[in-house]
């Protein structure tokens, strides 16, 4: 038997008990199961005495199976009762001898609140339409194209779109702070990943030039160190890729997931076969 009480508006507590048999079988089929493959001193698997294997093992299954019996004792009584139960519920024993013919334990718990649907009959709702242009497709494809562009080393100066590596020293006040310096640093210009000041400095320099400049970081920069303070920063550019676009041809397709459409066809913004 088992009974609910509210607590508040959406707690609730389960009071329920669990037959000692029940307890006592469960343990009894553990603690075999236990001995089969059990190693003890002076006995072989599955040749372990029952009383022997009580002794060793009997409170480690006695745990299991009242744990085990709680859950399931638990989920019935949620069933019985039609709980929309919300989280995990808390379980505490209420009996103190745990070798009593029945086992009691309360379960506190939440449950979704009751939602009542009112009268939409009278609302009306608006029905937002996107257009798509054939420029949002262009700009798309280039998109998932930038996305898969492989990069090439290249001898002319770094410009927007190539990848540089460097290597950087920042100092403040002569000294070199935290997170200031850093060997083969690679990075792809004009997507934001360092400061602005510091990539336009960057750009236009060419594969084993070194260049030193002043730079002032802003006021609300993670680094209190040096926010809104001026640093002087060497760079030695070791090396400038450029990127290079996949074709828009079967293999792109492929690649975005869209297979049985001729590039050609998509490109242009209709529909193939």
């Amino acid at each position: 038997m088992s009974s609910v009480e509210t607590v508040s508006a959406l707690e609730r507590r389960l009071n329920a008990s669990i037959p000692q048999q029940v307890i006592r079988g469960e343990v009894a089929a553990r603690l075999k199961n236990i001995g089969r493959t059990a190693k003890i001193s002076g006995f072989r698997p599955g040749k372990i005495p029952a009383k022997i294997l009580e002794q060793q093992y009997g409170a480690q299954a006695h745990q299991e199976v009242l744990g085990d019996m709680l859950q399931r004792s638990f989920a019935e009584a949620v069933q019985l009762n039609n709980l929309r139960v919300a989280g995990h519920p808390q379980f505490e024993i209420k009996t103190n001898d745990l070798n009593a013919d029945h086992i009691e334990y309360s379960a506190t718990f939440e449950v979704y609140p009751e939602v009542v649907m009112g009268d939409l009959s009278g609302e009306t709702v608006e029905r937002l339409v996107c257009e798509l242009t054939q420029a949002d497709v262009d700009d798309t494809i280039m998109t998932l194209r930038k996305q898969r562009a492989i990069y090439e080393a290249v001898s002319r100066a770094a410009q927007a779109e190539d990848k540089v590596y460097i290597d950087f020293t920042g100092k403040l006040n002569g000294e070199v702070f935290q997170g200031g310096e850093a060997r083969n640093h690679a990075f792809v210009l004009g997507v934001e990943r360092m400061l602005p000041e510091f990539e336009a400095a960057v750009t236009g320099m060419k594969a084993g030039e070194t260049k030193s400049f002043d730079m002032t970081f802003p006021d609300d920069y993670h680094g209190k160190e040096v926010a809104g303070k001026q640093v002087t920063f060497s760079v030695t550019l070791h090396k400038v890729e450029a990127p290079k676009l996949p074709e828009v041809d079967a293999a792109f397709a492929e690649s975005v997931g869209i297979e049985g459409m001729c590039p050609k066809l998509w490109w242009n913004g209709k529909r193939g076969t």
